[in-house]
C-alpha cells in the first residue's frame, strides 16, 4: 500500500493500544514503525541497479514476519530497559510495537504487487490482490481517526475515534475480499463455458476502488483479459484474447532475470518483440496495453537471443486520460477499457 496508508495504520494501532497519557507519543512512534519496512528501497537503489532485482527484492527481508516479529521484540526490550513510557506500560507497548510493524507487510499482501511474508523460505510472494495499492476509502477513516486523536489527546473521544477508524478500515478490507469472491465466481462460470476453468488466472481491482475489477487468464497462446463492474454488469463475463510471444519467452526462460520475474509474478507475464528487443510486461499492474512494469531482457542476435542487463521501459499510461474512462466503466457496462480513451 501507499506510504500514507501505512503511516496512519501504524499510528492508529499504536495509539489505540497504549495508555491515554501516552497516546500522542504512540501516534508518532506508530507512524515511524509503519514506515520502516519500506525503507528497504534506499539500500536497493544503491545496491541493485538492475531494475528486476530492485523490484523483486523489495518487500523481502524488511517485510518478512520472521524478521519483523523478533526485531519488534528486541526493540521493545531495548526501549523498556531505557525506562520511560515503555517501562511504565510494557505489555501495551509490546503489542503496539509488534502490531505497528507487522501489519505493514500484511496490508501490503492485500495488493497484487507481491509481499514475501515468509522470507527466507522459498515460497512465492503473497498477493491476495483485493485492494489497489492506493485506495482512499481504506485510508480516509484511519487518517481522520489519527487527526482526531492528535488533537483530543487523553480525552475519551480520541480512543473512540481510533477504534472506529480501525474498524471501518478493516471492514473495508473484508468487503474487498467479498467483492473479489463475487468477481471470481463470475469469471469461473464464463471460463468453464470455454473449457478454461483450470487456466491460471488472477483478479485485481482497478485504481482507487473495489467496484471495478480486472481478470487475467493465461492461455497457451497468450492471455485473456476481462473486466467486471459490480455495479453495471449483468450476464456472463466477457473476455478479450491477446497474444504473447510464448516461444521467445520459452527460449530465454533460463535467463536469471526471466526466472526471477516468472517466480515473482506467478507467471502472469506478456512477452513481445519491440525493435529486436524482447520486452516482458508484468500483467498484474496496468490496463491493456499499458503496463507499469516492462523490462527489456534480451536482444536478438542472429537466430537467437543475447541476454542483457534488464532495462525498465517507460511507462506509457496516461492517468489524465485513463482515469475518467475507468470511472465511467464502473457505471457504464458499454465503456471499453481495452482501447485508447476517447
Amino acid at each position: 500500500m501507499d506510504s500514507l496508508s501505512q503511516i496512519v495504520l501504524g499510528a492508529g494501532i499504536a495509539a489505540a493500544l497504549v495508555p491515554a497519557r501516552h497516546r500522542r507519543a504512540a501516534l508518532l512512534a506508530g507512524a515511524a514503525l509503519g514506515t520502516v519496512p519500506d525503507l528497504d528501497v534506499i539500500p536497493l537503489a544503491l545496491l541493485a541497479p538492475d531494475p528486476v532485482a530492485n523490484m523483486t527484492w523489495h518487500r523481502t527481508v524488511s517485510h518478512s514476519l520472521f524478521v519483523l516479529v523478533p526485531a519488534a521484540v528486541l526493540l521493545w526490550a531495548w526501549l523498556r530497559g531505557r525506562g520511560g513510557r515503555v517501562a511504565e506500560a510494557p505489555r501495551r507497548w509490546l503489542w503496539a510495537i509488534v502490531l505497528a510493524l507487522t501489519t505493514h507487510p500484511v496490508l501490503d499482501a492485500f495488493t497484487v504487487y507481491g509481499t514475501q511474508l515468509f522470507w527466507p523460505l522459498p515460497v512465492r510472494p503473497s498477493m491476495w490482490s483485493s485492494v489497489f495499492i492506493i485506495d482512499p476509502l481504506y485510508t480516509l477513516p484511519l487518517l481522520v481517526a489519527c487527526v482526531v486523536a492528535a488533537f483530543a489527546g487523553v480525552r475519551p473521544v480520541a480512543q473512540r475515534a481510533l477504534v472506529l477508524g480501525l474498524a471501518l478500515s478493516t471492514a473495508y478490507l473484508g468487503w474487498s475480499l467479498v467483492a473479489k469472491a463475487l468477481v471470481e465466481r463470475q469469471a469461473e462460470r464464463a471460463l468453464a463455458a470455454q473449457g478454461l476453468q483450470d487456466a491460471p488466472r488472477f483478479s485485481v481491482p482497478l485504481p482507487f476502488n473495489t467496484l471495478l475489477w480486472r481478470v487475467v487468464v493465461m492461455t497457451p497462446e497468450g492471455y485473456l483479459v476481462g473486466d467486471r463492474s459490480l455495479v453495471a454488469d449483468t450476464g456472463p463475463m466477457r473476455f478479450t484474447a491477446y497474444p504473447s510471444d510464448v516461444q521467445s519467452l520459452a527460449e530465454v526462460g533460463d535467463y536469471l532475470a526471466v526466472r526471477r520475474l516468472l517466480w515473482f509474478n506467478h507467471g502472469f507475464m506478456k512477452a513481445q518483440v519491440v525493435d529486436d528487443s524482447l520486452v516482458l510486461s508484468d500483467l498484474r499492474m496496468g490496463v491493456e496495453p499499458d503496463y507499469t512494469f516492462r523490462f527489456e531482457v534480451a536482444r536478438r542476435e542472429g537466430d537467437g537471443w543475447r541476454e542483457v542487463v534488464p532495462v525498465q521501459q517507460t511507462w506509457p499510461w496516461d492517468a489524465a486520460e485513463r482515469l475518467p474512462l475507468l470511472w465511467r466503466r464502473i457505471w457504464d457496462a458499454s465503456a471499453d477499457l481495452s482501447g485508447s480513451p476517447p
